[in-house]
């Protein structure tokens, strides 16, 4: 199919859509209480023509009547909830019949903004009825614990696909995430379903030049950087030569799957410049952790959003495990060159992050401000990912178990901050993802009681909780287990596949 632009058609007739006054109109008109709803909307004709018929009758119709117009020429995502036909009262039964619900095959190309897949995949639940790049990871530490393999390698085939398109793996399999990625994981994929390999020399082969080609993704613009213009999308240089990477997003204007709440928003602040407001929000989105006081100003205000302007932890801890992982790899393809320039790269990120996020007191990783050229201060999970990816020494290592047991640790498992605000992704709330690299992070540095200690805790939490509701959530209330989580832009979701994932993972090595 010819390109336009560098997308083809079909993609470029959905981001058309999205700058329409038509889809503006109808994202500002309240039909819609979730701005997701139309921005996934399939149209029953070609959007052309759609728009040739909207515009006889734009200046006649209300709101009403701009209802029924979208009625008659779109069909509404299914919002329903997911149902299980025979549900379990058992958690492990009961995540194996959820793992077929969530399943979905190979895409048809339809009027839509799905950018389609050639391969089976696994969606998270509730309103994300399409692939997440970061969440497949989590998903598939249980799918494998499932029997599914087929189904892991099929996602990172998709994965890979994706990027060979696009030239990103973007945040999901939607037009509108194309300006994004999230959380780099394909390493951590590929490295995950290296074991079950029979031809594992093969097996790297096959997928280092995608592991290779995300980290030009994120390291895009770091040969042309310079002590004065030393920032540039993902990429910034540092005062001591070293490279560090950050949250960004091409696009700096209202997301089309959350249009209304972003422009209702900006216009609740104070601010003159949208562009960055916009970007900053959806830079927030890339990191997987939208919202949280990580990346505001004031953390009671998310109109104080500034997430460009700060340097991650966590993203930088998995772009040094990618450049482990390229030195491994390349060397065990006897690429020595390569081997050894990855192997440069991942030692010199080591001392970045620890000169510039390591904070002697408290004793934990932080996120480092841009413009204050300091911490940020945020005490977050964040801050654990150094002992996952073992960049941490084992005085550090003891020190982030100390601040983890101290600060974090609540009857239902971890909070995702210390600081308990309206985001979700801060206390009271607890995440599976975080779990994981905290309990495996302690774990490579032989804390074993307090890793056992944090993964009962979130397995009682999530049974408990299925045991009273018969569901599996998205996100936990930790410190009060009775309570349902909430905060963020959306009701919490049902489903659910990282929770899924990470339950059985945890379930498996505790046997």
């Amino acid at each position: 199919m010819s390109k336009k632009n560098g997308y083809t058609p079909d993609v470029a007739a959905s981001l058309a859509f999205f700058d329409s006054d038509l889809f503006k109109r109808v994202q500002m008109s309240g039909i819609f209480s979730d701005s997701k709803t139309f921005a996934d909307a399939i149209a029953k004709q070609p959007i052309a023509a759609i728009f040739s018929q909207y515009q006889l009758i734009a200046k006649a119709i209300d709101t009403a009547g701009l209802a029924n117009f979208v009625a008659e020429h779109f069909v509404m995502p299914n919002t329903d909830e997911i149902i299980v036909d025979k549900p379990s009262a058992d958690i492990n039964k009961q995540i194996n019949a959820l793992w077929q619900a969530l399943e979905m095959p190979a895409d048809e190309q339809i009027e839509s903004s799905l950018l389609p897949l050639k391969n089976a995949y696994v969606v998270p639940g509730g309103r994300f009825r399409e692939i997440y790049y970061w969440d497949s990871y989590f998903s598939a530490l249980g799918l494998i614990e499932s029997d599914r393999l087929d189904l892991v390698d099929a996602m990172l085939a998709n994965f890979v696909d994706l990027q060979n398109r696009f030239n990103c793996i973007p945040n999901g399999n939607r037009s509108y995430y194309l300006s994004r990625s999230q959380p780099p994981i394909l390493g951590l994929l590929v490295e995950l379903l290296l074991p079950y390999q029979s031809e594992k020399q093969l097996f790297i082969q096959k997928y280092i030049d995608a592991i290779e080609s995300e980290y030009h993704f994120w390291m895009q613009g770091s040969d042309n950087l310079t002590e004065t213009n030393n920032e540039h999308r993902r990429v910034v240089k540092m005062p001591d030569g070293n490279f560090l990477n950050r949250y960004w997003d091409d696009s700096a204007t209202p997301r089309p799957e959350s249009y209304r709440e972003d422009i209702e928003l900006f216009h609740g602040t104070e601010l003159e410049n949208s562009t960055d407001f916009y970007r900053n929000i959806r830079a927030a989105c890339e990191s997987g952790w939208d919202f949280s006081s990580r990346w505001l100003t004031d953390a009671r205000s998310l109109a104080t959003i500034r997430t460009t302007r700060i340097l991650p932890i966590d993203l930088n801890c998995l772009l040094y495990k990618q450049e482990v992982l390229l030195g491994q790899y390349y060397a065990l393809l006897g690429n020595d060159g390569k081997s050894s320039t990855y192997s440069c790269c991942a030692k010199a990120r080591k001392g970045a992050i620890n000169k510039y996020m390591w904070s002697a007191e408290p004793g934990f990783f932080m996120d480092y401000d841009l413009d204050l050229h300091a911490s940020t201060g945020v005490l977050s999970l964040a801050g654990v990912l150094p002992l996952f990816t073992e960049l941490a020494n084992a005085k550090q290592a003891k020190k982030v178990a100390l601040i983890i047991e101290k600060d974090f640790l609540q009857l239902g498992g971890l909070v995702t901050t210390c600081n308990k605000t309206s985001q979700q992704w801060d206390a009271p709330n607890g995440w599976a993802p975080l779990h994981w690299f905290a309990v495996q992070g302690l774990q490579h540095y032989q804390h074993q009681s307090l890793a056992q200690t944090i993964s009962q805790r979130w397995l009682n939490t999530v049974s408990e909780y299925f045991n009273s509701t018969g569901k599996l959530m998205e996100k936990y209330n930790v410190c009060q287990q009775n309570h349902k989580a909430g905060g963020g832009e959306y009701h919490v979701q049902e489903g659910f596949g990282w929770t899924n994932g990470v339950y059985q993972a945890f379930t498996a090595s505790s046997k």
